[in-house]
């Protein structure tokens, strides 16, 4: 009987392509299973390298979105990756599916988004595709560089570390649940409506504040918040084989994702851990040097927050309740084809 890949799960499913991949070329410095791959082209310099693709249907609706933010996420969901490594990006390749019947101006909004994304980061384009098929898909490579060595990866959080996150939590899950419910704006202030669909269809990747952690030094692993906090915090874990502890009552939840919580009758703090696509970087340091890459961050107009430590594999993932129990952490989150990640 053959298998389904929703019966598979996406990060298997990952594990599964790149087992079946030939072996990675000597100028290969990281590969699969980081938030970027990085080759060294022996200059001094890494090259970075990501790509990201937004589905209608998956991650956006198109008679509902505004065609120019589109491009504008579509963009920043690309920077993210490259802000987690450190890195600063340079230039985009963007490839478009079309259906026939879309608008050309819809195009027009999405390809000045991208633009503008772009100039805010001193990156361009430099190519891609464009091709008819029944679903509207914007796929986007990024390309960045990094000083040799430098780069901010997955795999180097020790126990001991603590665990910091930039910006705050829960506003972009908060803005998905307006989408979807759109009559829960009745019940809300208009300033965590704006908060919340902000959020959610304009992103804003932390590069700057990434370069500010790789200038500071300290910065053990790095990771974006993509799928959420317990599943990206999980695949760091995994990266690092570490334990993490973290403390409820630290972590930095939005008013956006407080209060549309409430009027959904759940707890805000649900959203902070497993809502995603908050676009924050999650990172751990060593305890000598938090003082100093906060103050770094700081410098880009950004929090950062402490909100765990690193632990020891054998003592788990656990989140320390406001009444001072623990639970397991899970990995509450987003992940393709349906499965749970919890």
């Amino acid at each position: 009987m053959t298998r389904k890949v929703r019966e598979l799960g996406e990060f298997p499913l990952i594990d599964r392509i790149v087992a079946r991949l030939p072996r990675p070329l000597p100028d290969v410095r990281v590969g699969p299973g980081d938030d970027v791959a990085a080759l060294d082209l022996g200059t001094g310099r890494w090259l970075l390298a990501t790509c990201d693709v937004q589905v209608a249907g998956v991650h956006f609706l198109p008679a509902s979105c505004d065609p120019h933010r589109l491009g504008r996420r579509c963009a920043a969901v690309n920077l993210s990756d490259v802000a987690a490594a450190g890195g600063r990006p340079t230039h985009f390749l963007v490839s478009l599916v079309l259906p026939a019947d879309t608008d050309v101006a819809f195009v027009d909004a999405l390809i000045d988004g991208i633009a503008a994304e772009c100039q805010r980061h001193d990156a361009d384009v430099i190519g891609g595709n464009v091709s008819s098929g029944p679903v509207l898909t914007v796929d986007l490579t990024l390309f960045g560089e990094v000083a040799a060595g430098e780069m901010l990866r997955r795999d180097g959080a020790r126990a001991g570390d603590s665990v910091l996150v930039t910006g705050q939590l829960g506003a972009a899950a908060a803005g998905l649940l307006l989408t979807r419910r759109p009559e829960l704006g009745a019940r809300l202030s208009a300033a965590a409506v704006e908060e919340a669909r902000r959020a959610f269809e304009t992103p804003s990747a932390r590069v700057e504040e990434g370069r500010a952690l790789v200038r500071a030094g300290g910065a053990s692993a790095a990771i974006d918040l993509s799928d959420g906090l317990a599943a990206d915090l999980a695949h760091l874990c995994d990266r690092s084989d570490v334990g993490v502890r973290l403390d409820a009552d630290s972590l930095p939840v939005a008013y956006a994702a407080r209060e549309v919580a409430a009027a959904c009758g759940i707890d805000g703090l649900d959203l902070a851990l497993g809502g995603g696509e908050d676009y924050e970087l999650l990172f751990t340091a060593r305890a000598d040097r938090v003082d100093a890459l906060v103050e770094a961050v700081r410098g880009c107009g950004t929090r950062a927050t402490v909100i765990g430590e690193v632990v020891g594999p054998a003592a788990g993932r656990s989140v320390r309740e406001r009444d001072g129990r623990e639970r397991p952490l899970g990995r509450a989150g987003f992940s393709h084809f349906g499965e749970q990640t919890d």
